[in-house]
């Protein structure tokens, strides 16, 4: 399966779940922003949930199915159209060869993901497929797709092409039943769940009081290494040097004029900035889909919860899979 990309769009890349191991030798993990959407548009057609997908940042992009194919797509940032017929998301959809495919804008956010039979096939960079764009390297030749570029899938899986032989077709065909996104998405679009961290308690009470009650706007200067977040200024109560120390996906940070930056997929491994909160993984995928401009609350809660949080949602995930796979082996 193959296709042959018209326009890039805004910033398209090819991501999996990341690049895991190498933070000691300042690798970043990179990887998709919303692991969610990612996952699930994969568990939909069948492929490992880590298997290579299309990384759509807004709308824009334009491509030419040059095989039939086997899609499925997620996410938040687009919708995507053939003939200005909207494809239905998160679930399987058969598209026939030679058919082209428009990503359309979506205002509820800003990433979407397209997961083909077998994942798209570039190239392995330390055990990862993911585009790493500050060091120019993983995905299709270290960068974001140009016009012009050609992409093809790995080898289908058997429940690839039990799921590709059950809507095989003359024209665009998909299956009646979707992966249920709705059940893993219970909280509050506009409340992230935080957690202290490790340098909590260097800022005043009065700046702890705003972080968990006033709105924080993403700012214009935000991108896959990190949000600005505006708002009320941060007020530190220690003043000690920090040296640099670990930080990860999730991360907020406050940098010296008070301002707080979230760290994202693509951030350093290392920072010199006092961290006040980790962002519960749940709601990273959350994040990923705000926007500038984009008002936030943060919601404190306890490691404990947060890892409640979790198991709670990767069970739901392996029941998706479970189910998945039943109707088809």
């Amino acid at each position: 399966m193959r296709i042959t990309f018209i326009k890039p769009g805004l910033l398209t890349t090819v991501q999996d779940l990341g690049r895991h191991g190498y933070l000691s030798q300042a690798v970043p993990v990179s990887g998709v922003m919303d692991t969610l959407s990612a996952r699930l548009a994969n568990i939909a057609i069948g492929n490992d949930e880590n298997a290579a997908v299309l990384e759509f940042t807004y709308s824009g992009a334009t491509f030419r199915a040059d095989d039939d194919m086997l899609i499925a797509y997620s996410g938040e940032g687009a919708c995507l159209s053939i003939n200005n017929k909207i494809l239905p998301s998160d679930r399987p959809v058969f598209i026939p060869q030679n058919s082209v495919v428009k990503s359309t804008g979506n205002a509820l956010g800003i990433r979407t993901y397209l997961a083909v039979a077998g994942g798209w096939d570039v190239p392995e960079v330390l055990g990862s497929r993911s585009t790493y764009l500050p060091a120019a390297f993983g995905g299709l030749q270290g960068r974001a797709i140009h016009a012009g570029d050609v992409l093809n899938a790995c080898e289908p899986s058997e429940l690839n092409l039990k799921i590709f032989e059950s809507l095989v077709s003359s024209k665009v065909h998909h299956q009646p039943w979707l992966v249920g996104k709705g059940l893993l998405s219970k909280a509050q679009r506009s409340v992230i769940r935080i957690m202290p961290a490790a340098e909590f308690r260097w800022f005043s009470g009065s700046s702890i009081a705003d972080l968990l009650t006033e709105p924080f706007t993403i700012g214009l200067e935000s991108d896959r290494m990190g949000y600005h977040m505006e708002g009320r200024k941060i007020q530190r109560v220690r003043h000690d040097e920090l040296l640099s120390t670990a930080v990860a996906p999730g991360t907020i940070q406050v940098t010296g004029n008070g301002s707080m930056i979230l760290l994202m997929a693509d951030c350093q491994t290392t920072g010199g900035y006092p961290r006040i909160a980790q962002v519960a993984a749940v709601d990273l995928p959350l994040c990923s889909q705000l926007k500038p401009g984009d008002a936030v609350y943060f919601e404190a809660i306890s490691r404990i919860e947060a890892e409640m949080l979790y198991i709670e949602r990767e069970y739901l995930l392996k029941e998706i899979a479970a189910s998945v796979r039943a109707k088809f082996l």
